[in-house]
């Protein structure tokens, strides 16, 4: 090797062409071509110190974000509402809220449940005080389970019973 080809390797001979590029200085005069305005323009909120505008301000004129329709609704009435699958009930053998809030399948501010789902399962499960579908409770009773009605279906069962007597 060369000592021309030594010394192109050494840290101080290579060149840093285009990789640092020098800061703007304005306000700097005139043969500047960043002098007087400094690149801001005449005049207006831009141009002074402090001057600036929130995303999405567009100039008085009702903004995008609030030209688009809304959309979705969250209930605030039926916050306390969950469902369970059937699936993730298999191996317990009494289901009811207390036990489902023991399992973390639901979060302790729950206050009704509705099992859903036609998965079979395995184990014979015992559903006390919850509403169930008409598939989950198909797949309960396959299995061997039973479904006690919760008290809004016997309400709703004795109803049907008044009716069915009045028609008669």
């Amino acid at each position: 090797m060369s000592k021309e080809q030594k010394e192109i390797l050494k840290l101080n001979t290579l060149s840093s062409k285009g990789t640092n590029k020098n800061r703007k200085r304005v306000g700097r005069g005139i043969g500047s071509g960043t002098g007087k305005t400094a690149g801001r323009g005449h005049k207006g909120q831009k141009s002074r110190s402090g001057g600036n505008i929130r995303a999405g301000f567009e100039g008085g004129q009702m903004p995008l974000q609030m030209r688009l329709p809304k959309f979705g609704f969250s209930s605030r009435v039926n916050n306390h509402f969950k469902e369970v699958n059937v699936k993730n009930i298999d191996g317990m053998k009494l289901v009811n809220i207390e036990t489902l809030k023991e399992k973390r399948l639901i979060s302790k501010s729950i206050k009704k449940v509705k099992i859903f789902g036609d998965t079979a399962i395995e184990s014979k499960v015992t559903v006390e005080g919850i509403k169930v579908t008409k598939g989950a409770r198909a797949s309960i009773e396959k299995a061997g389970g039973k479904v006690e009605d919760s008290k809004s279906d016997a309400k709703n069962e004795k109803k049907q019973t008044k009716t069915e007597g009045n028609n008669s």
